[in-house]
């Protein structure tokens, strides 16, 4: 990021794919990097204060990073779409819903406006609008958050993309609507086969969509695999707190708090030297602060940032 005197790196040590047909989860507390890795992705980076200094991005044989913006204008949309967490401030105001899935179609498709128009109302009926040929010429003021939310799903999938981002887009909706979306998008998956890259900081919700989840903390991946494994066997002492934090119905004690990880995610310019956690970790010790973990292998398909997994039992149960 570049917003002080020297640039500072606001996400680094991130390395995970997702292949075609599944669900990676992104998890972390508020400043743990998920969105600017996002918006990394889809070279959405404002200029003015963050740009990639290295490393690489993937999408089949294609390096984006590597691409005009007019290359990269070509591929967001039509083979990457995304899905942001409030749809009042992605969607414009002062046009219909039609008119702006539309507008996508017409970018990337050599279609008319006739058939773009019939394009968006099916995509409305696709995800679940009732009435889609009158709610076309609905402004988003006059849709509810569900329905907005259902807008920005029908407009990322308009040009039917390999990969669908979906940054938080349920944090913003009540518990009823949420299911609602969650269902949605794992129907649209399956009926499309796209692969989905679901941020969050829900870990129910990554239990119920992901088969693998990256957890992060300050820029870096710390942890990542299966979720059944993460959720069952974690290395990482983030990841276990993250997971001991979660409610439990009928497992709550009279007057006794929730458990919660002490303390805050370090900012951008006070981040310790070594491991990133050690500030707020129970298990700490010295070794933990000579130098930034390695990337270690427990088990097939599962990586951990911690110098001491090896040492700890950090079991969890996993989300029900």
């Amino acid at each position: 990021m570049l917003g002080g005197r020297d640039p500072l790196a606001a996400v680094d040590g991130v390395s995970f794919h997702v292949d075609p047909g599944e669900t990676l989860a992104i998890v972390g507390e508020s400043g743990s990097g998920k969105s600017v890795t996002a918006l990394s992705i889809m070279q959405l980076l404002p200029a003015r204060v963050g740009q990639i200094t290295q490393g690489s991005i993937h999408l089949r044989e294609r390096e984006l990073t590597q691409l005009s913006e007019e290359d990269m204008r070509a591929i967001r949309g039509r083979e990457i779409g995304m899905i942001f967490q409030e749809p009042m401030t992605s969607l414009n105001p002062v046009h219909t819903i039609g008119s702006q899935i539309a507008e996508v179609l017409i970018e990337h498709e050599e279609i008319s406006s006739t058939e773009a128009r019939d394009r968006s109302i099916a995509m409305l009926e696709l995800v679940g609008i009732p009435s889609p040929k009158r709610r076309v010429d609905n402004y988003p003021h006059e849709m509810s958050g569900g329905m907005r939310q259902r807008a920005m799903i029908a407009m990322a999938l308009a040009c039917n993309p390999s990969l669908l981002i979906a940054d938080e887009p349920t944090t913003a909706l009540d518990v009823t609507i949420q299911a609602q979306i969650l269902d949605l998008m794992e129907e649209l998956q399956d009926r499309l086969g796209m692969a989905i890259i679901f941020i969050t900081h829900d870990l129910g919700v990554v239990a119920q969509m992901a088969q693998r989840v990256v957890v992060m903390y300050a820029g870096q991946v710390v942890e990542q695999g299966p979720v059944h494994e993460i959720f069952e066997r974690p290395c990482m002492p983030y990841t276990a707190g993250l997971i001991s934090s979660i409610p439990r119905l009928g497992s709550a004690e009279k007057g006794k708090r929730l458990q919660t990880i002490p303390g805050n995610v370090p900012s951008l310019s006070e981040r310790p030297d070594g491991c990133r956690f050690s500030t707020r970790c129970s298990h700490v010790s010295e070794i933990c602060n000579k130098g930034v973990p390695a990337l270690e292998i427990p088990s097939r398909g599962h990586e951990v940032r911690c110098s001491r997994w090896r040492d700890l039992d950090l079991t969890a149960k996993a989300v029900s």
